[in-house]
């Protein structure tokens, strides 16, 4: 296991160092990462290309809606790997309010809070209203469930939802599901949908036609990246067997707070930057947790991710951006993991 686990982050993952990212080292993993990708879906075949920002506006002004992805805000988070999230957090709404085309709405796949306060819940609420994009989505992280079970998160987020919080919406022909993988999580342990949600999910997609794109978001990958870090969920396989006859299924997950992408047949995986701080990658520290980085350095390795859908080409067109430009040479080199 550990060998095809190492095998995979050689292939997939940025390398991160433990003492931090030197600017060479850094650089040449953002040419797929951090300047971001453009990610396209036709036809559950996935293309990729270094993003710049000319192609960015394009893709917004071609895709039939927009939306975007945050995750990790972890709002109550103070220790030195980021002072203060509240404020990337803020980076990030200004980010997306800066963009050319206005996204319809925000995915934000969980950890929105550090300890699950009323406070940092109210902070989180503040700065969102700020969004250009007034509808959001959430799904919980584990740490939206750590002093009530997720009752606060619930009353807050998930008015009308199933369960702990899954929930499912359509928008133009594209079918969303929102999941939750983090109740009565153990430390360290496998995420997990559990026997009610699965069954709720199968019914969710059933009389669907195959030719219908689908996109799933939780807080923990829905596929295996880390298990002696709880990175996976035990039960993702059947509820990934629920969409096996799509033509067209993107995966959008938060948690490791790192860019990952892996292709299996016609669905497409892919997780985001955090917005408050970086984990390392799996396997190069004691375990996961913040990791401190040159403050100069931060901004490059938060970010955002962009996703235009075209209603012509049954595709998604995936943009991940850090909250502050890398600079010059990295935007132009080459597609990374996944690439065509």
């Amino acid at each position: 296991m550990k060998d095809k686990n190492k095998d995979l982050i050689d292939q997939k993952l940025q390398d991160l160092n433990n003492d931090g990212v030197d600017r060479r080292g850094f650089l040449k993993c953002m040419a797929w990462a951090g300047t971001g990708l453009v990610w396209t879906l036709s036809g559950g075949i996935p293309s990729s290309r270094a993003f710049a920002k000319t192609s960015g506006k394009d893709a917004a002004k071609s895709g039939d809606f927009t939306f975007v992805q945050i995750s990790d805000s972890h709002i109550g988070f103070n220790k030195p790997a980021n002072p203060d999230v509240t404020a990337t957090l803020q980076t990030a709404i200004n980010k997306i309010n800066a963009m050319p085309h206005k996204p319809d709405f925000i995915i934000h796949t969980g950890d929105l809070s550090q300890l699950s306060k009323p406070s940092e819940f109210d902070t989180l609420d503040q700065v969102l209203k700020g969004a250009s994009a007034k509808q959001i989505y959430f799904v919980p992280g584990e740490h939206d469930m750590l002093s009530d079970n997720g009752e606060q998160y619930l009353q807050r987020y998930g008015k009308g939802t199933k369960g702990s919080g899954w929930y499912s919406f359509d928008q133009k022909g594209v079918h969303f599901a929102g999941l939750v993988n983090v109740a009565n999580l153990k430390a360290g342990g496998m995420g997990s949908l559990g026997h009610e949600q699965l069954e709720w999910l199968e019914d969710d997609l059933k009389g669907r036609s195959a030719s219908t794109p689908i996109v799933l978001f939780a807080h923990i990958p829905l596929w295996t990246i880390y298990p002696d870090w709880g990175w996976g969920t035990d039960d993702s396989e059947q509820a990934l067997s629920y969409v096996k006859r799509f033509g067209s299924v993107t995966v959008l997950n938060g948690h490791i707070h790192q860019i990952m992408q892996k292709v299996e047949g016609k669905v497409s995986f892919h997780t985001a930057m955090s917005t408050a701080f970086p984990q390392p990658a799996p396997g190069t520290a004691p375990s996961a947790g913040p990791m401190k980085v040159p403050a100069e350095q931060l901004q490059r390795v938060l970010g955002i991710t962009d996703v235009n859908y075209l209603v012509s080409g049954r595709s998604l067109a995936v943009v991940d951006s850090p909250l502050a430009d890398s600079g010059s040479s990295a935007a132009g080199s080459g597609s990374g993991p996944g690439g065509r």
